[in-house]
């Protein structure tokens, strides 16, 4: 950045802190109705069209296994409530809007249900029923409570726990900071010690407010002007070629794929965000977007992706909905190689950063955003990378004491975008998966991707100064196909040496009277097809037509069409099609 963005962004830090600091001084005088966050407004109008949809239902589900204190963890949750403010606000309607309500700390209720009667090849399906019923509960949110746990029990020993959040009150990384919280608090309890954490400084109402504050005159009208420069113009639509046209309306059915990239291949990306001087980040959105690049040749890409919008120290450690959204464009018209790529993905996404702060729907609103039914606005596809201190995936363990925690997959499939690629950088791997819409992609489609996208990293790790329409995306066995199996052209299989008017005349041995032609209200078994074709055929052949002779068939689409054809094979002639609507010197 030059001297004058960094002191532009001095100054701005110290406007947000003063700002913070003037709202923590007024915190005992906080009125009782607070307004949203502008993340909040959004998901609470969503909310209003589509209360019982589980789509923005933020869910953890976790194995224990081990001796468990159930009055440990009860207590933990307890104080992780009284802690965390966002988790006892509702959220009333006045004068038609949102006003965030804080409740006074009440407990938890983690209830308990206990599948140790069952037989125990009943008691996992019985768990896997009552957590995919549990987790689809609406919330209400004007009543809470918008954190909702289930115990349930399958041993003595063993024991699932799923934790529900409307999203409105948490987010991914909320989710971690609880998990963090439950082990801190639910060892210190059953050992019979206080709580070792320290209170937190600001409250998720503290934050709304700062933010509605700063967010208005100038500093929104900064956040805009960059954003209408990056965003301006005719926007692409992507259009991946999928497996099922795109519905007219979206259904958000989904599910997703993992992928594991070999320890080599992680240390080699790593070595190569080291020389180029860019992010993980930075590197795994610019080679995805060199994948969609190449499945669509179309140079002119967005592609979303969250921002923790956790910019303050003080936000780092609480429950809340803090993320949003940024369109990261690019442009890819002149076939730049990967390392130039890199570097303009680099400026995008430094340019992103430092104007994080705009709402995404106030964005899309400010740039007058077609909506439609079919398409999500601004961008198809998501990206999100995070390292082993934001994720709560599946797989990730903990140890509470005697304790084991486990992460499990989530209970609800379902896809916000066309696609989701996540990335997740452990401290010796890298791994990823992708949120597909089942309503567009086939699994062996996606999985094909995830392979495409790992020989893509291959090929820019052993040479990144490739122009990206000359990185390979096949493997071995793919580019053999490719080159050699689908050129086989030698006669293979005698049986397949008919002509098309031979393998016809054997399905009207095989089917004489089923229905071989429909044309508007007319229908047409294959012995009738096949017995005026032969007329007419005949009547070429007195016409003097033979093999090798071309006969021209001008006629719209019609029964008569077919039979004209099928005609002219019978009579050993090829047919030459001409379209009525052709000029008529073209005739």
């Amino acid at each position: 950045m030059s001297e004058t963005e960094n002191a532009m962004n001095e100054s701005c830090s110290q406007d947000k802190r003063a700002l913070l600091a003037r709202l923590l001084k007024e915190k005992a005088n906080r009125p009782k109705y607070c307004p949203p966050s502008f993340g909040q407004q959004r998901l609470w109008l969503i909310h209003q069209f589509e209360p019982s949809i589980p789509l923005y239902h933020v869910i953890t589900i976790v194995r224990l296994r081990g001796e468990l204190d159930l009055h440990a963890l009860r207590q933990a949750f307890v104080e992780i409530v009284r802690r965390h403010e966002s988790l006892r606000t509702t959220f009333a309607e006045i004068n038609g809007e949102p006003m965030q309500v804080v409740h006074p700390a009440k407990g938890f209720d983690l209830q308990l249900v206990d599948l140790v009667a069952l037989p125990v090849d009943q008691r996992e399906a019985e768990a896997q029923r009552a957590v995919s019923e549990s987790s689809q509960v609406p919330f209400d949110l004007n009543a809470g409570p918008l954190l909702r746990g289930t115990l349930l029990r399958l041993e003595e020993s063993e024991h699932i726990l799923l934790l529900t959040m409307h999203h409105i009150v948490s987010d991914g990384w909320s989710m971690n900071v609880l998990a963090q919280e439950v082990g801190v608090l639910y060892q210190a309890f059953s050992l019979g010690r206080p709580s070792p954490l320290a209170e937190l400084p600001i409250q998720y109402a503290d934050f709304s407010r700062w933010q509605r504050e700063r967010l208005s005159g100038e500093v929104l009208e900064a956040h805009l002007n960059y954003w209408r420069e990056r965003l301006g113009g005719e926007l692409p639509l992507l259009e991946l070629p999928t497996d099922r046209p795109r519905p007219a309306v979206r259904s958000l059915a989904g599910a997703a794929c993992r992928i594991d990239l070999p320890k080599a291949l992680s240390e080699q990306l790593r070595a190569l965000s080291r020389s180029e001087r860019v992010t993980m980040f930075m590197l795994m959105l610019a080679a995805f977007k060199t994948l969609l690049y190449r499945y669509t040749g179309q140079p002119d890409l967005i592609v979303g992706t969250p921002i923790a919008g956790r910019d303050r120290l003080e936000t780092e450690a609480m429950i809340g909905f803090f993320v949003n959204t940024a369109a990261m464009r690019s442009d890819l018209s002149d076939n730049p190689s990967f390392r130039e790529f890199l570097r303009r993905i680099k400026e995008v996404a430094l340019g992103a950063q430092a104007h994080q702060e705009m709402p995404f729907d106030r964005l899309v609103d400010e740039l007058h955003v077609k909506r439609s039914s079919s398409h999500t606005p601004l961008f198809q596809v998501m990206f999100d990378l995070r390292t082993a201190m934001q994720s709560h995936e599946p797989g990730k363990k903990k140890k509470l004491e005697v304790l084991n925690w486990d992460a499990l997959e989530s209970a609800i499939p379902t896809a916000k975008f066309d696609l989701t690629l996540t990335i997740i950088e452990t401290g010796e791997s890298i791994t990823g998966s992708i949120e597909y819409s089942t309503e567009l992609f086939d699994e062996t489609t996606i999985r094909r991707m995830l392979s495409h996208f790992q020989n893509l990293l291959r090929a820019i790790c052993a040479n990144p100064e490739t122009r990206l329409d000359d990185l390979t995306l096949l493997s071995d066995a793919e580019r053999h196909q490719q080159l050699f199996a689908y050129n086989q052209t030698e006669y293979v299989d005698p049986a397949l040496d008919l002509r098309l008017h031979q393998l016809f005349e054997a399905q009207v041995e095989r089917a004489p009277d089923s229905i071989a032609l429909v044309f508007d209200e007319e229908q047409i078994s294959y012995r009738e097809l096949n017995s005026r074709a032969n007329q007419l055929a005949h009547y070429l052949q007195s016409l003097g037509v033979r093999e090798e002779s071309l006969v021209g068939i001008l006629v719209e689409r019609s029964v008569e069409m077919l039979v004209g054809i099928l005609a002219v094979l019978k009579a050993g002639a090829a047919y030459v099609p001409l379209d009525p609507a052709y000029p008529q010197e073209r005739l």
